[in-house]
C-alpha cells in the first residue's frame, strides 16, 4: 500500500506544490479564449443572439402570417359552406314544391279519368236506350207536304242561294 500512496502524493505533490502557477495558466486561457470570441464577433459584426432573435423574430412573424392566411381561407370555406347549404336548402324547397303538384296532378287525373269512364259508361247507355228506342218504333211514311201559293219549288232554291251570294261578297 506504500507504494500506491507514494504515486498518489508524488502526482499531487508535483501539482500542488504550485496551484498558483496552475490558476494563472487557466485563467491565461479562459481570458484568451474570451479575447478571441470577442475579436471574432467583431470583426465579422455579428452576433448569435441577435442573429437568434431576429431568426426567432421573423419565425413569428412568418407563422403569424400563416396562422392569419389560414384564418381567412376557413372564414372563406365557411362562407361558400353556408351558401351550398343554403342552395341545397332552396333546392330541397323547390323539389318538395314539385313533389306536391305532382301529386295535386296525379289525383287530378285520377278524377278526370274517372269522370271521362261515368261519361262514356253514360254515352254508351244512352246509344243502347236510342237504339232499342229505334228499334221498337214503327217505320213511318214520309209525306209529302203541299207548298203554299206564294211560291214555287224552284224559286225558294234560288232566292237561298242569291242570298248566300251576297252574304259571302258583303263579309269577304
Amino acid at each position: 500500500m506504500s507504494e500506491l500512496t507514494s504515486r498518489n502524493t508524488s502526482s499531487f505533490a508535483r501539482f500542488g506544490g504550485q496551484p498558483i502557477a496552475i490558476g494563472a495558466v487557466a485563467l491565461a486561457i479562459g481570458l484568451l479564449g474570451i479575447g478571441s470570441i470577442t475579436l471574432w464577433r467583431a470583426y465579422t459584426g455579428t452576433t448569435p443572439e441577435t442573429d437568434r432573435v431576429v431568426a426567432i423574430r421573423q419565425l413569428q412573424a412568418r407563422t403569424a402570417q400563416a396562422s392569419e392566411q389560414l384564418v381567412e381561407k376557413t372564414k372563406g370555406l365557411e362562407a361558400t359552406q353556408q351558401e351550398s347549404i343554403d342552395q341545397l336548402q332552396v333546392v330541397q324547397d323547390q323539389l318538395l314544391t314539385v313533389r306536391r303538384l305532382l301529386a295535386a296532378q296525379q289525383a287530378d287525373t285520377r278524377k278526370l279519368s274517372e269522370q271521362v269512364g261515368a261519361l262514356t259508361e253514360s254515352i254508351d247507355g244512352l246509344r243502347q236506350s236510342f237504339a232499342s228506342a229505334q228499334a221498337s218504333e214503327p217505320a213511318t211514311p214520309l209525306t209529302i207536304r203541299k207548298r203554299s201559293a206564294g211560291g214555287s219549288a224552284k224559286a225558294k232554291p234560288q232566292a237561298i242561294k242569291s242570298a248566300n251570294r251576297k252574304r259571302g261578297k258583303t263579309q269577304g
